[in-house]
Formats: structure tokens, C-alpha cells, sequence
């Protein structure tokens, strides 16, 4: 499965899909990268004359990167049967414990990087990191999907 398969099967279209790219994809974990475009709709107010990535929009991007994309990975890797194949799964996240370091400003690009906790039960946990484009750590934490 490429990135390009990946990007097709992720279940969002703009204003609110938060993947450009996928890096690197495997069994245990998943780099990928956003650029937050500067006319973005939540800059608008968020805040007056200061504009600053909601810190709800890092942890879906880092959601969308980080465990739906590796969710999709594993699915399409894994052994299923027939007739789940042929049906789309519904992917919804479960849990989130994030902390938070630095502001992500309108047209930064911004690096997650996933590693799977575990996969089972069609529940997905990864640690997660955002890094800016000078490898400052922005945020960090856990996050959890189920498959239904």
C-alpha cells in the first residue's frame, strides 16, 4: 500500500483534512506532514491579531497522521475476511492525553510522528509527536481509534 493509497482512503476533504503527506509508513508506526494554510477558517478568531493553531486542530492533525492513516495501514496489511474487506470501515478517535509546548502559527509546516502501543480489539493506541520545521518538539501525547 502506498502513501498515495493511504491519503485516497482517509475519510476527510478540505477545510478539514489535515495530511499532506505521508513519509514513512510500517507495522509499528507512521511520519507524515501538514502545512496549516495561513487562510485557514479557525484563524479567524483564534485569536484576535494573534492568530495560533487551535490546539483541538494539532491533536486531529496528529489523529488523522498518527492513527487513521496507520489504522488504514494495518487494516489493508492485515488478514480479514471477504466480506469486511468489501465493506469501508468507520474509523472514530476514543481517547487523547496531549501536552503541549509550542504555538503552531498560520503557514507552518508541522512533522507527526506515530508509534503503535497496540492493535487489537479494532482499537489503535499510538504515542504521538508533532515537531516544527526546525525540530522542536510541539506537542506530544497518546491517542487512541476504534475501528467499527
Amino acid at each position: 500500500m502506498t502513501s498515495s493509497d493511504i491519503l485516497s482512503r482517509l475519510p476527510y476533504t478540505e477545510p478539514f483534512l489535515f495530511v499532506d503527506e505521508i513519509a514513512n509508513i510500517d507495522q509499528d508506526g507512521v511520519s507524515g506532514s501538514y502545512r496549516f494554510r495561513e487562510d485557514a477558517y479557525f484563524y479567524e478568531g483564534h485569536f484576535k491579531g494573534n492568530p495560533v493553531t487551535p490546539g483541538v486542530i494539532l491533536t486531529e492533525c496528529m489523529a488523522q497522521i498518527g492513527v487513521v492513516s496507520l489504522g488504514i495501514f494495518l487494516l489493508e496489511s492485515g488478514t480479514r475476511d471477504v466480506q469486511q474487506a468489501q465493506q469501508p470501515n468507520k474509523l472514530a478517535m476514543s481517547s487523547s492525553e496531549m501536552d503541549f509546548f509550542h504555538p503552531v502559527y498560520p503557514g507552518e509546516k508541522v512533522t507527526v510522528v506515530s508509534k503503535k502501543m497496540y492493535f487489537r480489539f479494532n482499537k489503535l493506541k499510538c504515542e504521538v509527536e508533532m515537531f516544527n520545521s526546525s525540530g522542536k518538539l510541539i506537542c506530544k501525547g497518546k491517542i487512541a481509534g476504534m475501528v467499527y
